[in-house]
């Protein structure tokens, strides 16, 4: 396993002076996003989770929410790795140098963004907005928005292999949501 380079804190000899009412477990309303944070153009982010609001330490994480056929610009998160848990509509994300790879994903589908992965989220859907819960690997939001990027015209389709799966015989399965995690 990976040393971190931020030492963790020893755990607590005691509970805080609160006895963990204000500084423990924080449940924080949906009404309640800060829409604060760093935007990229297509797309809108709010903060739920985050340094300045609950004083984490190594964890962002908000919404994001893509209009009806929208899509925003290309942008990376720096040293963060991201996480996009997609709850309503397609989402069809472009990556690469010139964003030259796609997949599509859509409710109940994980999607996995390593540190500076050149990337475009896109909404494939004419009708529905994009709606999404977003988690970062640090406390505060990063976006890199890299408007001279040229994307290719005619993208990669790429479908993931589970890496812990990858010499298992092929097999097909329906988990239950009925689309296609490839686009072509």
């Amino acid at each position: 396993m990976a040393e971190s380079s931020i030492p963790n804190p020893p755990p607590p000899t005691s509970a805080p002076d609160d006895a963990w009412k204000h500084t423990g477990v924080r449940v924080i309303p949906a009404d309640s996003l800060d829409v604060n944070t760093a935007q990229t153009p297509g797309m809108s982010r709010a903060a739920a989770i985050n340094f300045a609001r609950v004083g984490a330490q190594k964890l962002w994480a908000g919404t994001v929410t893509i209009s009806p056929n929208a899509k925003t610009g290309a942008h990376h998160h720096g040293h963060l790795e991201s996480v996009i848990y997609v709850l309503k509509g397609k989402a069809r994300m472009r990556w690469g140098e010139r964003l030259e790879f796609v997949a599509e994903a859509g409710p109940g589908d994980f999607i996995f963004v390593p540190p500076y992965v050149p990337h475009q989220e896109i909404n494939a859907e004419s009708d529905v907005a994009l709606e999404c819960v977003l988690m970062r690997s640090d406390g505060e939001a990063v976006a890199i928005n890299l408007p001279d990027l040229d994307p290719v015209e005619s993208p990669e389709g790429v479908k993931w292999i589970d890496p812990t799966h990858a010499n298992l015989p092929d097999h097909h399965h329906n988990h239950g949501h009925g689309h296609d995690h490839s686009h072509s």
